[in-house]
């Protein structure tokens, strides 16, 4: 775990400087600056440019970290990475006169609440087409193991770049129609710097006539696009049927309490950045013993981590929203707490999606996903007209823990492995102790000294009693490094 420890920590900072930015873009950039309705307009056709994503990568960033550290020949390695630029600029190719064909119809669907907005929906595809071809080539870096740069440009640039552009459309450098067309140059300046650094660290020999494991390779990525499909399904349906369903400005309110609840997933998503290709060798080379300290030392330093962040959010709620002081927002708070418990329990599996996706048991997402995505929809559809906003945080606490249950079932079936321990029964004994004392606990401060008082009590409080009764091997191993460099 030592390489993947200092990685996932180096991603860990630049995912939490993400999210602050991405806080300051959320809470106050956006409803300061554009206001709800087109801030709920852009994060609508970033959502809906996500859906479409996969159909055109088509699983080939997937596939580049499931069969690279297969291949021992470079000319092998060199065609895996070749197919996976081929096969997206050849959908593309197919995808665009479908597109345009149909766009009148898509755009008039896509924005039933407000006609007037529109006319942006070409956003939806050059977003997409320029997102697709970043992820096949941060995979390049990924297997490389050289994920933190790949990082920095997958989280951090996006918010940077939306950071710049609000600031300049706020003082007038701006309209809205530039700010769009510059978001669009942004995503695709994004994609040049990746390129440039993918051929500096992995450049490999174009090669058009790999023909090993191609057909192996092709269904693994005809399973892994429909089952990245039906995930992001299950990720951005619930804002792109808000828009559609309710208004744009329920997404502004919706985004910004899962933007909140996300906070818990920064760990897991600067931990497997660099796990997932350390999975697949462990895999490819039959290290049995090694995939299950992989699972368990990921599902407790997660939990454990996750959980802070999950008290952090929530014990501070009230507070938060108080500060932000923003019209309307407030229905968000019990859309935090609902969607944080789903986010809690898929940070608890640890690397169960790294595990089943570089496995001979691949398959099996597709299913999931599948399964997931169609409940997704009916469970949004019913939940939203019955409910409204809240309704949008109901399903998606119920389908993340009905995938992530299967995916659980799944492991323990096939590789007789799963993610918890001893340590995770106390990690939540812990958690539920220090929520009930400092629940009650009223500061009669401003909002930001409240949460400032209260988190550095938990904080306090919480790390303290994990370091003591040693929850994680790995995080007193960094704590005591980090107080010896101190």
């Amino acid at each position: 775990m030592g390489i993947v420890v200092r990685q996932s920590f180096l991603n860990l900072i630049t995912i939490g400087v993400a999210f602050l930015i991405g806080a300051i873009n959320t809470l106050y950039l956006y409803p300061t600056f554009l206001g709800s309705k087109f801030q709920g307009l852009v994060i609508a056709l970033l959502a809906i440019s996500n859906l479409i994503q996969p159909f055109i990568s088509f699983g080939t960033q997937h596939a580049v970290i499931r069969y690279y550290s297969k291949y021992t020949k470079k000319s092998d390695k060199d065609g895996l990475l070749t197919i996976s630029v081929i096969i997206p600029f050849v959908i593309i190719l197919l995808f665009i006169p479908v597109f345009l064909t149909y766009y009148d119809a898509i755009r008039q669907y896509l924005f039933q609440s407000d006609q007037s907005l529109s006319k942006y929906a070409y956003v939806i595809l050059f977003i997409a087409i320029s997102t697709s071809f970043f992820e096949v080539f941060y995979s390049w870096l990924r297997v490389k193991l050289k994920s933190v740069f790949g990082n920095f440009l997958k989280e951090l640039y996006p918010r940077l770049l939306i950071a710049l552009l609000l600031i300049s459309y706020s003082i007038g450098l701006l309209s809205f129609e530039s700010f769009i067309l510059f978001l669009i140059y942004g995503y695709y300046l994004r994609l040049l710097i990746v390129i440039v650094y993918s051929f500096y660290v992995n450049k490999p020999k174009f090669n058009l006539n790999f023909k090993n494991d191609f057909n192996e390779i092709f269904k693994y990525c005809l399973l892994i696009f429909l089952s990245g499909a039906a995930s992001s399904i299950i990720l951005d349906i619930d804002k792109s049927m808000l828009s559609s369903i309710l208004s744009v400005e329920n997404v502004a309110y919706y985004s910004v309490a899962v933007f909140i609840a996300a906070v818990i997933e920064i760990p897991g998503r600067a931990m497997f950045q660099i796990l997932s290709p350390v999975v697949a060798s462990a895999i490819n080379k039959n290290q049995m013993k090694k995939l299950e300290d992989l699972l368990k030392k990921s599902s407790t330093n997660l939990v454990l981590v996750a959980s802070l962040f999950f008290l952090l959010i929530n014990l501070n709620i009230n507070d938060f929203y108080n500060m932000l002081n923003q019209d309307g927002y407030s229905v968000g708070i019990p859309i935090v707490i609902i969607v944080s418990f789903g986010k809690l329990y898929s940070m608890s599996i640890g690397c169960i999606n790294n595990i089943i996706s570089n496995s001979k048991y691949y398959y099996y997402t597709f299913w999931f996903s599948l399964f997931s995505s169609i409940l997704a929809v009916v469970l949004n559809i019913y939940l939203i007209t019955e409910f409204g906003i809240i309704g949008a945080a109901y399903a998606t606490l119920i389908v993340l823990a009905i995938m992530n249950s299967l995916k659980i079932y799944l492991v323990k079936v096939k590789f007789n492995i799963h993610p918890y321990s001893n340590d995770t029964i106390k990690i939540i004994i812990l958690s539920v102790l220090t929520y009930f004392i400092f629940s009650n606990l009223q500061l009669g401060f401003q909002p930001l000294i409240n949460i400032a008082v209260k988190s550095s009590l938990v904080l306090i409080l919480y790390t303290l009693s994990a370091y003591i009764f040693k929850l994680s091997d790995d995080v007193n191993i960094f704590i005591d490094k980090f107080n010896k460099n101190w």
